[in-house]
């Protein structure tokens, strides 16, 4: 038994053919814990409160924009079991000093790679839990095409703690998982 089975093992992607997720754009991203389990911290008083695994996911996300010089981050949000993003990617790829002039952008999906392997690397050494993984596989995307879907993404961003209750991704809510 092995070896790879592509009519068993074959995962259909959720990517939109054809699409240069490399190219400058504007993407609402979503990423969940591994069994969305509520590990990030809690929603007190409508608002949320950061564990210390949430404090790590938090900055590891916004280590995305220090560290690539064509990432912007806009408006996010963690969750207890998941976290919101939207995530610029710009042209602006070389000229400064941390990068060399013929660096070419990841993708958005190596994007979300690194902001997962570096924020589960840390979450593991806290939870002395090493190589454990810690989010989900996959993650949500959706192409942000106009400014009235960026705001009506940034509503939602701003007012998901508000909404937690109604949230599809609430541990009470499985029936829409």
């Amino acid at each position: 038994m092995g070896g790879y089975d592509p009519d068993i093992h074959h995962r259909r992607s959720i990517r939109l053919r054809g699409y240069d997720y490399t190219q400058a754009g504007a993407y609402f991203v979503t990423i969940c814990v591994g069994q969305r389990k509520c590990l990030l911290g809690e929603i007190i008083n409508d608002e949320m409160q950061l564990s210390q695994l949430g404090q790590i996911a938090s900055a590891s996300w916004a280590q995305l924009a220090e560290q690539y010089p064509y990432v912007n981050l806009d408006a996010w949000v963690v969750m207890p079991n998941h976290m919101h993003g939207i995530i610029l990617i710009t042209n602006e790829i070389g000229g400064g000093s941390r990068t060399a002039p013929t660096i070419q952008p990841k993708s958005l999906g190596r994007l979300i790679g690194a902001f997962k392997t570096v924020s589960t690397r840390q979450i593991n050494r806290v939870r002395e839990t090493p190589a454990a993984p810690f989010w989900q596989r996959n993650f949500y995307e959706h192409i942000i095409r106009n400014e009235t879907s960026l705001r009506a993404l940034r509503e939602y961003v701003a007012n998901n703690p508000l909404q937690w209750e109604l949230d599809q991704l609430h541990p009470a809510n499985p029936s829409k998982w």
